[in-house]
């Protein structure tokens, strides 16, 4: 896969710069492509598949797009793919508040990127978890929810992490190993 150039669709350039990142080491480039696609609602896996459905019937070729969702188990996995939403209307510390009263603050973070051959194609999903706890914002608060995720054994946030520290053990990194690892079984 070393020299090989993909189209990554997303218009967050925190997402971008961590994908870059991770892959970097495997010589994989990536181009990235900002679409407006309406994400549908269901499972991660339902609205990652209907994402690269649609991504690539627009740009009529092959694509990576990429969900993150962040569970709470509490709420039975909730919010889930709707994280960004939450975040936006209630922010980390409303984040927080929805456990208040709940035995548990565990949480998991997962990543699910699809990669798609083309317009008619199945995507096909390789996802990344981490588990950890969510916690009162700590860290720069310059990526979504990594403020208030901690990841389990590190005693530190995202937030507080090196990118390098982040990138080894991120949901998102756990789901680039394995589809790096496809990618170059296809010679993509």
């Amino acid at each position: 896969m070393s020299g090989s150039k993909s189209i990554f669709v997303t218009g967050n350039a925190n997402k971008l710069k961590e994908v870059r990142a991770i892959l970097a080491k495997s010589g994989v480039e990536i181009d990235s492509q900002e679409l407006d696609i309406p994400e549908i609602q269901g499972s991660t896996q339902e609205v990652a598949l209907a994402k690269c459905h649609r991504a690539a019937e627009l740009l009529g070729g092959p694509c990576i797009t990429e969900d993150t969702a962040l569970c709470f188990e509490a709420l039975n996995g909730l919010p889930g793919p709707y994280i960004k939403y939450f975040l936006k209307e209630l922010g980390h510390v409303g984040l927080n508040t929805l456990l208040d009263g709940f035995p548990t603050r565990a949480a998991w973070a997962l990543c699910t990127f699809a990669y798609s051959a083309g317009p008619g194609t199945e995507p096909v999903l390789f996802e990344g978890r981490t588990d950890g706890q969510i916690v009162s914002a700590r860290g720069e608060g310059k990526f979504g929810w990594d403020p208030v995720f901690e990841p389990s054994g590190t005693g530190k946030t995202y937030a507080e992490m090196s990118a390098e520290q982040k990138n080894t053990l991120s949901h998102r990194y756990k789901a680039l190993e394995k589809l790096q690892t496809y990618l170059s079984t296809m010679n993509v």
